[in-house]
């Protein structure tokens, strides 16, 4: 079996939605703890200067951004599924409007209550990722109708759970779970008392609660410098490419994300699927590492 390791830190809300796919699948994992902010000397050797949280590492096979980070588990351990038969619309939907809406209401919510508490090199970091002002200032006084969409899109989650079904999906747990208990998770550990519970909406809580208690699966800590060994060590899988991108085959690229941390990823195109693109990088001291972002939310671009 595949040994996963995840780069990832404990604060990361992104690595939470992950740790709760991880167990959902009741899956072992290894923990590489990487820094908050830049410089990451252990990542980006990897990722081919790709900065954000998490990565999943498998050997020398290297998968950007957490939407893929969960097709990529799902297509490795299929048991436990994370896209029940005849959900995938609603899971899909749900991770995308849980990454962009619900999250950006709580970045807001909670550096908005934190206030002058936020770390200055922090702040510069997110500048520097986002490549626009991190305006604490702005987010405090935005900080309390961040609140109230937190609170409309919990009421769109518990009109999901109205008729008693224990997760989103049904009966089981899958992706749409971690996806939209992640940003509630980011918001009660790091603003406590800002919205701790929300007793007023039948069900939430206690999806909530179930959500939480499935645990992260069975998790232990490895060094950065660890995962690079493994990397050094290991070749990446085998690759195809869909037919509509055969003629990049073989090209020199540029991969980078279109919203924020747009740090271009360069390498030599080599595979595709409908949801991802591949890219082989030569690394000193590590040799062939493969790297695959996401389609949704990427640009390619000749390098």
């Amino acid at each position: 079996m595949p040994e996963i390791n995840l780069h990832q830190y404990d604060s990361s809300p992104f690595s939470e939605k992950i740790r709760i796919c991880l167990g959902i699948k009741g899956l072992a994992w290894r923990a590489v703890d990487q820094p908050v902010i830049m410089p990451k000397p252990d990542l980006v050797p990897l990722t081919g200067g790709y900065r954000r949280i998490p990565v999943l590492q498998i050997g020398a096979d290297i998968y950007c951004d957490s939407q893929l980070i969960a097709r990529e588990l799902e297509r490795r351990f299929p048991a436990k599924p994370l896209y029940p038969a005849g959900q995938a619309g609603l899971v899909n939907a749900t991770e995308q409007w849980c990454d962009k809406a619900v999250f950006q209401a709580a970045v807001v919510a909670i550096f908005g209550a934190l206030g002058d508490k936020v770390d200055p090199a922090f702040i510069k970091d997110r500048e520097a990722l986002s490549g626009q002002p991190f305006n604490v200032a702005a987010m405090q006084a935005l900080s309390p109708f961040a609140l109230t969409q937190l609170k409309a899109h919990a009421e769109l989650l518990a009109e999901q759970l109205a008729d008693g079904r224990a997760f989103l999906a049904g009966d089981q747990p899958c992706l749409a779970d971690a996806a939209a208990y992640y940003n509630y998770w980011f918001l009660r550990s790091f603003a406590p008392g800002l919205a701790d519970r929300f007793g007023d909406l039948a069900g939430f809580d206690a999806w909530y609660d179930r959500v939480a208690g499935l645990g992260h699966g069975q998790r232990v800590a490895m060094a950065p410098a660890e995962a690079l060994n493994i990397a050094a060590a290991a070749d990446p899988e085998a690759t195809e490419t869909l037919a509509s991108d055969a003629s990049l085959v073989g090209q020199s690229v540029s991969l980078a994300a279109t919203d924020y941390g747009r740090d271009p990823i360069v390498g030599t195109l080599v595979g595709s699927t409908q949801f991802s693109l591949t890219v082989a990088r030569e690394v000193p001291e590590l040799g062939r590492i493969n790297v695959h972002v996401p389609r949704l939310g990427y640009s390619l671009t000749p390098a």
